[in-house]
Parts: C-alpha cells; structure tokens; sequence
C-alpha cells in the first residue's frame, strides 16, 4: 500500500511526439467526436421522438447509440486536451474512472452487438412469432444484462488493475488510460492480474462472438432458401454492414487484450486502439441506421423540428 500510494497521478504519452503532428491530429479527434456526438445523440432523439422506430430493433439501437457516445467520451476530451494544452497529466483517481467507463461500455457495446444478432435471427427465421419472441420484457432484460455483465467486468478489471503496487514510474505509454498500459507499471507479480485480463476478457468476447456466429449461421441458411431477389440483396447488405463493424470492434479488441503481454508493443496498440475508441462510435450510426429509410426519414422530421422551434422563437 506505501508503494502504491507513491503514484499520485499518471503521465499520458499521447499519439505523438511529433510537435508538427499534434495539430493536424488534434483537428481530425475534434471533428471525428462532434460527428459521434451529433450523430449519436441524433440517432436517440430520432428513435425517441418517431413512434415508427419504437420496435425492438431501433430499441437496441439506441441503447448502441448511448454507449457509443458514453465510451468515446471517456476517451477522446482527455486526448483533446492533452494535445491543445499539453499538460499530459491525469490523476490517480480520473485515470481509475476512465479505464472503468470505457471498460464498462465497451463491455455493453459487446453484449449489445450479440442481442441485436439475436434481434435480427428472430425477424429474418421466424418472422411469424417475432413479436411473441421479442417482446418488451425480453428486449429490456437482454439490454439490462448488457450493462450488468458490462459494469461487473468493469468493476473486476479497474479493482485488480490497481490493486497492483504501482512504484515511481507513472509514464503510460497510451494516449488513455488503458489496462495493459497500467497494468506493465506495476513492480509487483502481475501474472493472476494478466490471467484474470486474458480469461474474463476471453470469455466476454467469445460468447458475444459465439452468439453472433450461430445466429448468422441461422440467418444465411434462411436467406439461402428466399426466391426473391430483393429479399436477398437487402438481407446481404445488413448482414454484410453488421459483420463490417463486428469484425473492426472484435478484431482490435482481440488483438488487444487476448494476446501475451511479451509481444505487445505500445505504438502498435496505439494504432489499434483509435479504431475502437475513436473511429467505430462515429461509424455505428452509418454502418447500422443511416442507410435504413425510416431512420432517414425519422432524421429529417427531427431537424424539420429543430428549424422549426428555432425560427419561431420557441428556444
């Protein structure tokens, strides 16, 4: 515990140390996040406000909306301010809060990513007993365990991650945060808190995974077997959209944490980790809402109401 108390705050290394690159990458964070903001908030309100999206699908939607938003939040201002400022430095306290916020809705977004493959499995195989399947009660559970299992390996993670005696070196070698990045501070015998990383991690993301394999597998057995030729181009381009997320969100993550801390290298991580905590939260409302037609159209009677309130005075 007295070697531990030692580190009273952490020194974040950023993206870069190129003093050329700082503003250009600056720039392209800011943009990236306001498009996350505004496209995911937009995406809530849309799905809110229009009684045609009130179906289990647009339901799980914007709960992948809230989450997107709520883990790229706990990233990209800290990112932001380091490269305006230049003060690298988070305390002890808002470094343990970061890691548990994005641990935590990163964990949602993955449980979240498997109901909605249990969602479409429902609709595209047994389209007759949709509504008796996915019923509201089941929608809410399936949401409420999400963020359960989510904030549970939240909690496991951030608690044995800094119940490691973490000794004089505070220089995280990350832009944020992160647990591998924490965790090699660590004077003390971290191989059980390595273990604990590489086992509940493992089993959170291949049980996600399993649950979207088998339910595609089902998907594209009943796709296989339609005669129309509309049906399937449309069924293909949502499975096609969904996979094209699922694999960048699971493919880094994999690539991240499921693999021995020997051969993790830093910079390489970095890279990987923009993709996930960046650039997926911008593109989940594209890749899964904005070539949908209702939410095309829920989008426009929302901004047709914004124009409205606000040449009429009523903000």
């Amino acid at each position: 515990m007295e070697n531990r108390t030692e580190v009273t705050e952490f020194i974040l290394l950023g993206l870069t140390n190129a003093p050329e690159l700082q503003v250009p990458i600056c720039v392209i964070i800011i943009f990236i996040y306001l498009i996350n903001v505004f496209g995911n908030l937009g995406m809530i309100a849309s799905i809110l406000l229009d009684s045609r999206l009130h179906t289990p699908m647009y339901f799980f939607l914007g709960n992948l909306s809230l989450v997107d938003l709520g883990y790229s939040s706990a990233v990209s201002p800290t990112v932001v301010a380091g490269l305006l400022v230049g003060d690298q430095a988070i305390s002890y306290n808002a470094c343990a809060a970061q890691m548990f916020f994005f641990v935590a809705f990163a964990t949602v977004e993955s449980y979240l990513l498997a109901s909605m493959a249990y969602d479409r499995y429902a609709a595209v195989c047994k389209p007759l007993h949709y509504t008796t399947t996915m019923t509201t009660s089941v929608c809410s559970c399936l949401i409420l365990g999400s963020y359960i299992c989510g904030f549970l390996n939240a909690s496991i993670h951030v608690g044995d991650t800094f119940s490691l005696s973490l000794c004089n070196d505070n220089v995280v070698h990350h832009f944020f945060c992160d647990i591998p990045a924490v965790m090699v501070l660590s004077c003390s015998d971290r191989h059980f808190s390595e273990l604990v990383l590489v086992y509940i991690a493992g089993f959170n993301i291949f049980f996600a995974l399993l649950v979207i394999l088998i339910s595609y597998i089902f998907i594209f057995g009943t796709i296989i077997k339609l005669h129309s030729g509309a049906g399937h181009r449309k069924a293909l381009s949502t499975c096609a959209s969904h996979f094209t997320a699922v694999s960048i969100f699971y493919g880094t993550i994999i690539f991240m944490y499921l693999q021995p801390s020997s051969s993790h290298s830093m910079d390489t991580n970095k890279i990987s980790s923009v993709f996930y905590t960046i650039v997926i939260p911008m593109l989940n409302p594209i890749v899964y809402s904005l070539r949908n037609k209702e939410v095309k159209s829920a989008f426009k009677t929302l901004i047709l109401k914004v124009k409205e309130l606000y040449f009429t005075g009523a903000w």
